[in-house]
């Protein structure tokens, strides 16, 4: 059976799919390119807080959307500059099947009063066409994103470092 691209982003992929592999397991499936978005908080910056912060992340990111690894085509972290003892791609590389995905680390853009210990991630995953992509905001990242976030692990009001309200991304 053909399979069948849908997206802005079909065409290019079509031209160059080098830039993203298509799964194999696409063949009976209409899949179209995907940016899953997730952010959580290290209680401190050691590496076992940003180990677990980043481990809880990707494990929910992968069981929502119901990853595979030959799903996702590139992921790039971003931390805050208060948190500088590892790189977060390192602990997402440990994944099973991880270790072939191209992981990428940023330092997240400076803005007065943003959340601190903060670590973000976008991938770039295939997914069914008819999949809702499940973001992730864990711990106090989940103020960023109140919509997307289970009200079950969303903190209640307060704002950035210095008291101010947080910029919704």
């Amino acid at each position: 059976m053909a399979h069948r691209l849908v997206g802005p982003l079909a065409a290019l992929l079509l031209l160059a799919p080098q830039l993203a592999p298509f799964p194999a397991a696409a063949a009976a499936a209409e899949l179209r390119l995907v940016g899953l978005r997730g952010a959580t908080t290290a209680t401190a910056n050691t590496p076992e807080a940003m180990r677990s912060a980043v481990a809880a992340m990707m494990q929910q990111l992968v069981r929502r959307n119901n990853l595979a690894p030959e799903q996702v085509v590139a992921a790039t972290f971003t931390a805050t500059a208060d948190l500088d003892v590892l790189f977060p791609a390192s602990v997402a590389r440990r994944l099973p099947g991880w270790d072939r995905v191209a992981l990428l680390d940023m330092q997240q853009l400076a803005v007065r009063g943003d959340l601190p210990r903060c670590i973000r991630v976008l991938v770039l995953a295939w997914l069914p066409a008819d999949k809702i992509p499940q973001a992730v905001y864990l711990g106090e990242a989940a103020r960023l994103r109140p919509d997307l976030a289970p009200a079950a692990v969303a903190p209640p009001g307060g704002g950035g470092q210095d008291g101010r309200p947080l910029q919704r991304h």
